[in-house]
């Protein structure tokens, strides 16, 4: 078998757990087991899970933790770049404390034009935007932020598939960085 560390420990856990008590584990006994094996009453198996987490490069919850903490800071990146471009936004958190469920990463209270098209809102990615990940945002949340909050932009900090930026006349337009062609309604007013 070829599986993930994460993926094998989370397996043998699971059948662990499921020996024990004769019953299907929940999953958030077993999320809370793998992020503090010290939870498992299994000293050896704890021990196992541990290594199996902690040496894993692509999955579990050490993973998770790194990626979080990269996506965090290119929003931090962003909300300096809006406040440098003097753009007011509403951010995620002040959106969720209104009540909001599915919320982008900020929404600007008044919208801009990059290379020609409206935008309401940003979303930040800090990963590449394959096939696979892209369809699955654009389900999730993507197409749930258009409906609600109009168009937008999501800016994939490390790139995209290009073809996948068919959506524009839709309402959802890809870049790869913060754009520089921001157009504002007082740029636009100055100009005539």
């Amino acid at each position: 078998m070829d599986f993930a560390p994460s993926l094998m420990a989370r397996i043998v856990l699971e059948r662990f757990l499921q020996e024990q008590e004769q019953a299907i584990p929940s999953k958030t006994l077993i999320n809370s087991m793998l992020r503090d094996p010290s939870q498992i009453p299994d000293g050896v198996l704890a021990n196992q899970i541990y290594q199996c987490t902690v040496n894993d490069c692509c999955y579990g919850p050490l993973v998770d933790c790194i990626k979080h903490a990269i996506g965090h800071e290119h929003e931090v990146l962003l909300r300096e770049m809006l406040l440098e471009k003097n753009l007011s936004f509403i951010a995620e958190d002040q959106l969720r404390a209104k009540g909001y469920d599915k919320t982008p990463d900020f929404i600007l209270e008044v919208p801009v034009a990059v290379e020609g098209h409206i935008i309401h809102w940003i979303e930040s990615k800090a990963s590449f935007g394959d096939e696979s990940s892209h369809q699955a945002y654009l389900q999730d949340q993507f197409w749930s932020y258009w409906n609600r909050f109009g168009p937008g932009l999501v800016i994939y900090w490390y790139g995209f598939i290009e073809e996948l930026d068919c959506h524009r006349e839709r309402g959802i337009l890809l870049k790869d960085c913060f754009p520089t062609d921001i157009v504002t309604l007082r740029h636009s007013m100055a100009q005539r």
